[in-house]
């Protein structure tokens, strides 16, 4: 088991976390309550880097749509970046590959 670790950062554009761990059931919230904490502004860019993840399951997917809404009622946007090979195929098998934006790094 690797405990959910997020790091906040801010960039030019916004926001960005970079989170490491498994994104599950017992560690979802964390990544929520952070995002939703949040301040977002029209025109902003979310960034959660998810290089660093090792498990996901619904309750994180259910975690990353929450923060893609809370960044669209800003009138911000949201970015998943350096996204593991295996949490691409469960965002491609869900058909979330078709709702998120994702960005292979930091250097886009």
């Amino acid at each position: 088991m690797s405990p959910l670790n997020i790091t906040p950062d801010e960039t030019p554009a916004g926001p960005a976390l970079h989170v490491a761990g498994e994104l599950d059931y017992a560690s979802s919230a964390t990544l929520s309550l952070r995002t939703e904490a949040l301040h977002l502004s029209p025109g902003q860019r979310l960034v959660i880097d998810l290089s660093g993840v090792t498990f996901c399951d619904s309750a994180g997917i259910t975690a990353l749509l929450a923060a893609r809404q809370h960044a669209q009622a800003a009138g911000a946007a949201m970015v998943l970046e350096a996204v593991p090979t295996h949490l691409i195929r469960i965002f491609t098998l869900t058909g979330l590959d078709q709702v998120f934006t994702f960005r292979p790094d930091d250097a886009a």
